[in-house]
């Protein structure tokens, strides 16, 4: 069984269509664990209408890696994906990632090509040494349950970075589809958040999201042994 978990903040548009997406997936065999992370308005009255085991539970507001671990003690698949409130997966995302991993037991996890808005993220096959350089696997990737790490909580960005460098330095590595699986929305109050990765090059440039971008990835190389 697949457990997807989804952490939500005051996004219960973004939810539905996230659960709508699940509801049309050609693979069957799946739970969903939904955590409201502490939203000002709780959680909407539309998830209880979707015809698939569904869990929901709201935490006390303390970010998305929290949300995502208490999310995994909930559930019970021997498969994990973690997903945010804003993704739609394709119909055969879970089936065609199933298959991937099935097909490769010495791989911890699969990930796939996404779309965000208007651009649309290309990968490669698994590389340790561009992995250490900087991160092209997504969260929403599907991972085997005895293999999880567990987030870092302490840490404000990169969570998703840190977790696939965590597993690296355990042996553990993934495998790729190089396919578009799912989109995530570029609405505001979003968990997810991107900028073009040319903005944190500029020099010249002192925007608050630079610093903090910066800041944070000094963080997870240090932790990894990672030399700038």
């Amino acid at each position: 069984m697949v457990s997807v978990i989804i952490p939500v903040y005051n996004n219960w548009e973004g939810l539905e269509k996230c659960l709508a997406s699940l509801a049309k997936q050609t693979f069957k065999d799946f739970e969903v664990v939904v955590v409201d992370d502490g939203s000002p308005e709780p959680s909407g009255s539309g998830i209880s209408n979707f015809q698939f085991p569904i869990s929901n539970f709201r935490i006390e507001h303390g970010g998305a890696p929290k949300a995502r671990n208490f999310g995994f003690d909930q559930s019970k698949g021997e498969l994990v994906l973690f997903c945010d409130a804003d993704m739609e997966l394709r119909n055969d995302c879970l089936e065609k990632m199933k298959k991937t991993l099935d097909k490769n037991p010495d791989k911890s996890y699969v990930y796939a090509d996404f779309q965000y808005g208007w651009k649309k993220f290309k990968f490669w096959p698994f590389e340790a040494g561009k992995l250490r350089e900087n991160n092209y696997v997504n969260t929403c990737s599907l991972l085997r349950r005895e293999v999880f790490p567990r987030f870092d909580e302490s840490l404000e960005k990169f969570q998703d970075w840190d977790l696939w460098l965590t597993l690296l330095d355990r042996g553990k590595t993934g495998v790729y589809i190089p396919e578009i699986l799912f989109k995530a929305s570029t609405d505001k109050g979003l968990i997810s958040r991107w900028l073009p990765r040319i903005i944190y090059k500029l020099p010249f440039l002192k925007l608050k999201e630079v610093k903090r971008y910066n800041k944070w990835k000094e963080i997870v190389q240090k932790k990894h042994g990672i030399k700038k």
